[in-house]
């Protein structure tokens, strides 16, 4: 069964840095994608960006580019995919989500039905 959990993530000031990661557990198939989504309350689940398995190709929200970056790992048995987050924004608050996308090998994908398992997100909040 896929598992997908979110960690990092908390409070920091604008300009300041946050990380966030996201375990995976129970992908058995051998090309996917790894989102990130944010969503604040009353919005619909936005995409941030997303890793290709394959390739490493990575794509993001225009809003975001240059400030975050998507990365991932595998490093004693463990997966994960982290979410470097630099010259935050009071407008990047929001629930973080990290999904997965099966047999996604070119990034299309941005809108959360095309992604097949999802974490349960984890706050992050930019103070002005």
């Amino acid at each position: 069964q896929v598992q997908l959990v979110e960690s990092g993530g908390g409070m920091a000031q604008a300009g300041g840095s946050l990380s966030l990661s996201c375990a995976i557990r129970g992908i058995t198939v051998s090309s996917y994608a790894m989102g990130w989504f944010r969503q604040t309350p009353g919005t619909e689940r936005e995409y941030v960006g997303s890793i290709a398995w394959t390739d490493d190709k990575t794509r993001y929200l225009d809003s975001v580019k240059d400030r975050f970056t998507i990365s991932r790992d595998n490093v004693n048995a463990k997966t994960t995919v982290s979410l470097q987050m630099n010259s935050l924004k009071p407008e990047d608050t929001a629930v973080y989500f990290c999904g997965v996308r099966f047999w996604e090998t070119d990034l299309q994908a941005t809108a959360t039905p095309y992604y097949d398992f999802w974490g349960r997100g984890i706050q992050v909040t930019v103070s002005s």
